[in-house]
């Protein structure tokens, strides 16, 4: 909260936030007053700047921080002295300069005696008072953490002996004790707004994902059925670009989803977190089967089912780098009655929502197009709907949309530079790929094309591609002039890139 122009006294409330414990800096603002009392709460706080203030008073309350490991209120208005504890014998002067009025040789003070016993027994009983009403935050603390604890043991013993009804939706080799026991903190692998993912070894080495959803408090009825959603959803389709629902558990107070594992996690942590690079014919696969797995939902499912929530980490990866829709707490089952009413909520992720979200909430595919168009161009770009990196906090689209005005055609600009690094030969590709991706994310949901229409659109692409890329070596091996014929390839294509400048 440094450099901010904040003024008038410092909020006794900051005292009260116990988990307050690396560091607090209000430099360099316009803060008048003393330091709270109530700054002797923060028991735990390490690192503390009040410099370059107007603060006035002692720095008593100071002096029972016991964790505080780096302070500086030099360039204020305090006064008295200096706690007497080691760590304030030990901190550079530095720390306090600026501050004229404040007493650091005991000896040498300009203060009365009188005053001087004064502020001794004030601090004094300051530091007694510290002491006490820390010794009571601790074992108010502790109190609360073993009654924590005793209830967590209890809702456990309650899910173990609860009655789980399961629903298996494929023949399965494992028992739902084989799962609840295996339910632990070192098996986490992800967290969302619908509950926590576990990855489960079964006895019997079959490795599966199991989804924990947060459970519902007695009397609360959500606004989000993720448990009902999830499972009426998955357990009803079958593709092979679907995540394959196993099987659902449900004992009254736990809800849990089975999911076949994917090994190499979601798109989002592939592209952002660097532990695998992709190169372009990975991100094409992936994208081609996300894209075989909405045109599935929307074409092919009676009626047809809105996921409602694309976006790179709904979308897994296997082995090979096959694509798995996930996550369909949001789904929608689409039919007449339901496209005519708006619907209570938001669906979506930031950053991934479609425009008509802003001024209607009616339920249509061709939301899921739009999110499907941003995912495309984070795959080309390798940054994510907000990345931090692009100017002004821009959103990709608006950042894409600029660049292609301003650089008229040079479109590389656009692209991942270590995708061009590794895959520069497939570049005419990539900038098809972003025609197609421009004409998903159309304002307008009308003009958007259907799923099918993207499916076709990227088959047809790597179609076009390869046909030219025999043709290119046959006509390579043709030439009697290779350095011609390299050159005169590079303008031969007949078909363009599918990219225009957004008006």
């Amino acid at each position: 909260m440094s450099r901010n122009r904040l003024s008038g006294s410092i909020p006794g409330q900051i005292g009260h936030l116990q988990g307050l414990d690396i560091l607090l800096n209000l430099s360099r603002n316009y803060l008048t007053g003393p330091i709270p009392d109530s700054f002797a709460n923060l028991s735990k706080l390490a690192n503390l700047d009040l410099s370059h203030n107007k603060l006035t008073g002692t720095l008593t309350v100071l002096g029972s921080l016991d964790n505080l490991v780096s302070l500086d209120v030099s360039y204020n208005k305090f006064s008295g002295f200096l706690p007497d504890t080691k760590f304030f014998h030990d901190i550079p002067a530095i720390a306090y300069a600026g501050n004229p009025e404040l007493c650091i040789n005991r000896n040498k003070c300009p203060l009365s005696g009188n005053r001087h016993v004064k502020n001794t027994r004030h601090l004094v009983m300051c530091t007694l008072l510290s002491l006490t009403v820390t010794l009571l935050v601790v074992l108010v603390g502790l109190l609360l953490f073993t009654r924590i604890r005793r209830a967590a043991f209890a809702r456990n013993n309650e899910e173990n002996i609860l009655e789980w009804d399961f629903t298996p939706f494929q023949k399965l080799n494992f028992s739902v004790n084989d799962i609840v026991t295996r339910l632990s903190d070192s098996n986490v692998i992800g967290k969302g707004c619908s509950g926590i993912v576990y990855r489960v070894e079964t006895p019997l080495k079959q490795v599966i994902a199991v989804k924990k959803l947060w459970p519902v408090k007695n009397g609360e009825f959500p606004e989000r059925d993720w448990f009902s959603a999830e499972v009426r959803t998955l357990g009803s389709i079958r593709h092979k670009n679907i995540v394959r629902l196993l099987g659902c558990c449900n004992n009254g107070k736990t809800r849990l989803l089975l999911f076949d594992y994917i090994s190499n996690g979601s798109l989002a942590g592939l592209l952002h977190e660097k532990k695998l690079f992709l190169d372009w014919d990975a991100r094409y696969k992936i994208i081609l089967g996300a894209a075989h797995g909405l045109a599935y939902l929307h074409h092919d499912c009676t009626p047809p089912i809105v996921h409602r929530d694309i976006k790179a980490n709904n979308i897994l990866v296997g082995p090979q780098f096959e694509a798995f829709l996930a996550d369909f707490g949001l789904a929608k089952l689409v039919d007449a009655a339901e496209c005519s009413i708006a619907s209570n909520t938001i669906a979506g992720s930031y950053g991934y929502i479609a425009p008509e979200y802003g001024y209607s909430f009616r339920i249509t595919e061709k939301s899921d197009v739009f999110s499907y168009g941003v995912v495309l161009l984070e795959v080309l770009t390798g940054k994510e709907p907000t990345d931090n990196r692009i100017p002004e906090g821009a959103h990709i689209l608006a950042w894409v949309n600029k660049e292609l005005r301003e650089r008229k055609r040079e479109f590389t600009t656009i692209l991942d530079q270590q995708l061009l690094l590794r895959s520069g030969t497939q570049l005419q590709e990539m900038l098809q790929v972003l025609g197609v991706a421009l004409l998903c994310v159309n304002p307008s949901p009308g003009e958007r094309p259907t799923m099918k229409d993207v499916t076709a659109m990227l088959k047809e692409i790597r179609h076009q591609n390869e046909d030219y890329e025999k043709q290119h070596c046959n006509s390579k091996a043709g030439s009697t002039n290779p350095k011609a014929a390299v050159h005169s390839s590079s303008f031969s294509r007949s078909s363009e890139p599918l990219i225009r400048s957004p008006s």
